[in-house]
């Protein structure tokens, strides 16, 4: 049986989730705080208490959106604890899930929160409870996935499986043979992340990943690749740095 706390400046919200974790039969006792100070002396009671003690938590629900210290703040204090509970961040917004899961999120639930997907986060939050092994999150992030939120679930998508991203203001939009999914990370950041990953810049608009160029083209002055279906322009300054990283791998 979880013992839960959770944190919500908005009360009706703060109730409704409360009212949706008491219907969980895997839900012992739920406990409301209305702002992160709040919730963190009621964590610090339950960390004194030990993981067996009367006030002990075994996870929070935590809103990201408060005045003061905010959710992802709560949830980086927590992280320095040495047995923290575990944390299922619950908002409206879906632009901090890659923060969210930086910081070892069990769960990221977009509101309004739907019983099902309450359900979903539950489970999970048991299973790691349950383990022997110490807890891993299920969406620790890593290197080789990137978290998509899609119809209100998140979904983690192989960095292998995309072909290339697209820029879009302060979103890029990750193409896949299967779709295209927008996050809320510069295109510039990805190409940092990912240019180990054989990923390289074409143009001020698309990043590549070198493995799926199919063609490399020369027309007039104008230098393109075939991508899947797609052909994309590639810039004048990127233009050598690319033949020659295309070049290095067909020698390697």
């Amino acid at each position: 049986m979880l013992r839960a706390l959770a944190v919500d400046d908005e009360r009706p919200s703060l109730e409704e989730l409360l009212y949706l974790l008491h219907a969980d039969p895997r839900i012992g006792s739920a406990e409301g705080a209305g702002d992160a100070t709040e919730a963190l002396r009621r964590i610090n009671r339950a960390l004194e208490s030990g993981p067996r003690g009367p006030e002990a938590i075994d996870v929070v629900f935590l809103d990201i959106n408060m005045p003061g210290l905010d959710g992802l703040d709560l949830a980086r204090l927590l992280t320095g604890f040495a047995r923290p509970p575990l944390v299922v961040f619950v908002t409206a917004h879906e632009d901090f899930a890659v923060q969210a899961f930086d910081l070892k999120a069990a769960d990221y639930l977009l509101k309004p929160v739907r019983k099902e997907r309450l359900a979903e986060a539950v489970r999970r939050v048991v299973e790691l409870r349950g383990s022997t092994a110490p807890a891993i999150p299920v969406h620790e992030p890593d290197p080789d996935h990137i978290p998509v939120e899609l119809g209100g679930v998140t979904r983690f998508v192989a960095v292998d499986d995309i072909t290339h991203v697209e820029a879009q203001g302060d979103y890029a939009r990750l193409h896949t043979d299967r779709g295209s999914h927008l996050v809320r990370i510069p295109l510039s950041t990805l190409e940092d992340r990912w240019r180990s990953r054989g990923f390289v810049r074409i143009h001020r608009r698309h990043l590549v990943a070198l493995r799926h160029i199919g063609e490399l083209r020369l027309d007039a002055g104008t230098v393109s690749v075939r991508v899947g279906d797609e052909e994309l322009q590639v810039s004048r300054r990127h233009a050598r740095e690319l033949r020659d990283l295309l070049m290095r791998r067909t020698t390697d």
